[in-house]
C-alpha cells in the first residue's frame, strides 16, 4: 500500500499562485504514475495533472491551459503542483493519487473514467481563490 499526504493549499486572490506538495510513502515499487485531481463543490472529481515515474511524461487537464506545472523530487518521494494565474474556478479540494498502470493516454489518466486506475487517495488540501 501507499500513503499520500497533500499540503500547500490555502486562500489566494485571483491571479495568485500556490504550490501543492504530496509526499508518498509505503510500497512505492509498483507506482508508475502520480497525479493531481480536484473536486469542486457540487461537481465531479476531475483530473488536473499526471506525471509518469519512468520517462516523466506529463499530462494536464484541458482547463489548465499552461497555468499549472507538475513536477517531482524522486529522492524525497514528493510530487508538486505549481499553480499560477489562479481563478475562482480553481477553487476545489485537491487530491493526489498513485497509479500502477504502466502506460496511460491523457484521457485514461485524467478523463472521466480515471478513478479505476488510481489509488492511495490522500485526504486532500483545500484551495480557495477569491475574485
Amino acid at each position: 500500500q501507499v500513503h499520500l499526504v497533500e499540503s500547500g493549499g490555502g486562500s489566494v486572490q485571483a491571479g495568485g499562485s500556490l504550490r501543492l506538495s504530496c509526499v508518498v510513502s509505503g510500497d512505492t515499487s509498483k507506482v508508475n504514475w502520480l497525479g493531481w485531481f480536484r473536486r469542486a463543490p457540487g461537481k465531479e472529481r476531475e483530473g488536473v495533472a499526471a506525471i509518469a515515474q519512468i520517462g516523466s511524461s506529463r499530462y494536464y487537464g484541458h482547463f489548465v491551459q499552461g497555468r499549472f506545472a507538475i513536477s517531482q523530487d524522486s529522492a524525497e518521494n514528493t510530487v508538486f503542483l505549481q499553480m499560477d494565474s489562479l481563478s475562482p474556478d480553481d477553487t476545489a479540494m485537491y487530491y493526489c493519487a498513485a497509479s500502477s498502470t504502466r502506460y496511460m493516454t491523457p484521457i485514461e489518466a485524467l478523463g472521466r473514467e480515471h478513478a479505476r486506475r488510481w489509488y492511495g487517495w490522500g485526504q486532500g488540501t483545500q484551495v480557495t481563490v477569491s475574485s
